[in-house]
């Protein structure tokens, strides 16, 4: 089963591993076309309703496989508003191949006569709310024609996660869904699930459609996008530094330390950009836990780990800081060791690399494909999230595992690590642990593509940290 945002990021990602969203057109209108041909015999009258996004686009596609039938597509809107390239490539073959289409310009002047099926392909899955005009009416006309309905991805008006049909819906006699079943088509019988060619790297793999869980509402405000508290440093000033100014950057509205004050000014130093309180001490110790506890608690992530060192007293406080936190916390460094031992209601994401790992307990394969199995176990077992780094980074939360493969030997310079903690942290503020983690694997590496780029494997973490904005939002997947 697959969500409908979660099917978008596939569409995108199969584009990033070679499967462009043309192709995976034309595979849906010829799926959908096949339905048609077992509805219908061959000579039928079929009336195709199309909208002007890629649910529109797919059956255009469709029309053009049905040369055996009288087919007639009816667009809502003019040519010109159709929302994608690809559709409008597709609406354009249509003309050249001189096929029946009418324009439908006003939602009164749609006429579908007296067919024999109906193509509904109003609206698509990314569709949610009650259906607009023209949609409404054509969705009327659809089920107000004598004639059995086959509907593309989802019967339109039906919310393709929920359910829901908070207005007009199409009552369709059969659903062609594409790749995997939609929540809201588990408990039909009517229902085929194409392949339509998405290979499994488009799942497996995080890639560039995984981004757009980051897009941001126009109207939003400041600590809409999350508050990080790093807490780290005493041993290193550098660590916790480089986690802070990597949440900002990776978009964290605010990114706040907890340091000792024996190093709190050198931790000042590095960014006017940083919030720097700092409690009494040369490192972090069980008598600071509460003063930290009460910090958490005004924050959406904490980063737990980077600079701390491991001296018994400092793993004691981390201890005592996980076994009392119920929030949402990365988990690096010295700290990782902690976390098996531990009985937290915390939602954790932990980074360890492959030595880490294995002081935690985990698996040791160096092949990254029996990596993932065993990560997934061990992921399950540990009952939170892990993210093994590596040359390919293995993101499992025990249910679901994804495999990112952006990054290059530049990143083996020291504080590569915490750079990704907070990368990561910022995009806990928003997202759940699975899709944070592995959109922080995915930025991590994509900073340290662009920054090998311009500075060679001569790289510092510090330019991992200005490239985050480029990797996350700047960049192109074409």
């Amino acid at each position: 089963m697959i969500t409908s945002e979660r099917m978008a990021a596939v569409d995108r990602n199969a584009a990033a591993v070679g499967v462009p969203r043309k192709q995976l057109m034309e595979s849906s209108g010829n799926a959908v076309a096949c339905a048609v041909r077992e509805t219908a015999d061959a000579g039928a009258s079929v009336a195709v309703v199309a909208g002007r996004g890629n649910n529109g686009g797919d059956a255009f596609v469709a029309a053009r496989f049905l040369g055996e039938y009288d087919v007639t597509v009816h667009l809502l809107g003019r040519p010109e508003t159709i929302t994608t390239d690809i559709s409008r490539e597709n609406w354009a073959a249509l003309q050249q191949a001189e096929l029946p289409t009418e324009v439908v310009k006003d939602s009164e002047s749609l006429d579908l006569g007296d067919p024999d099926v109906v193509v509904d392909a109003v609206l698509g899955t990314g569709v949610s709310g009650a259906p607009r005009e023209p949609e409404a009416t054509a969705i009327e006309a659809i089920n107000g024609a004598d004639a059995p309905v086959v509907a593309v991805d989802v019967p339109s008006g039906m919310d393709a996660d929920t359910g829901e049909t908070p207005g007009a819906a199409v009552d369709a006699d059969r659903v062609v869904t594409f790749h995997d079943v939609k929540p809201a088509l588990a408990d039909r019988e009517d229902v085929t699930v194409a392949d339509i060619g998405i290979p499994d790297a488009a799942e497996l793999f995080v890639g560039p459609g995984d981004l757009q869980q980051l897009e941001r509402d126009p109207q939003a405000h400041k600590g809409d996008f999350g508050r990080v508290l790093v807490v780290g440093g005493g041993p290193y000033t550098g660590a916790p530094a480089l986690s802070a100014r990597a949440a900002l950057r990776a978009g964290a509205d605010l990114a706040y330390l907890a340091v000792p004050d024996s190093i709190a000014d050198t931790v000042k130093g590095y960014s006017e950009n940083l919030i720097v309180d700092s409690y009494v001490g040369t490192r972090l110790l069980p008598e600071h836990v509460d003063e930290i506890l009460d910090r958490a608690a005004d924050v959406d992530v904490v980063v737990l780990g980077p600079g701390l060192g491991d001296a018994s007293d400092t793993l004691a406080a981390v201890r005592e800081f996980l076994a009392s936190y119920d929030g949402r916390a990365v988990v690096d460094a010295d700290a990782l060791q902690v976390v098996p031992d531990v009985e937290t209601d915390a939602d954790l994401v932990c980074t360890p690399h492959q030595g880490e790992l294995r002081k935690m307990g985990g698996p040791a394969e160096d092949d990254w494909r029996e990596r993932a199995d065993t990560v997934g176990a061990f992921a399950a077992d540990l009952g939170q999230t892990v993210l093994v780094k590596g040359a390919y980074d293995v993101i499992s939360d025990g249910e679901t595992t994804r495999v990112n493969r952006t990054g290059n030997p530049g990143m083996t310079v020291g504080g590569t690590g915490d750079v990704l903690a907070g990368a990561t942290a910022a995009m806990f503020s928003t997202l759940d642990a699975l899709p944070a983690a592995s959109v922080g694997a995915y930025a991590n590496g994509a900073a340290g593509d662009y920054a090998v780029d311009d500075h060679g494997y001569g790289l510092l973490a510090t330019d991992l940290v200005d490239a985050l904005p480029a990797a996350l939002w700047g960049g192109s997947d074409d």
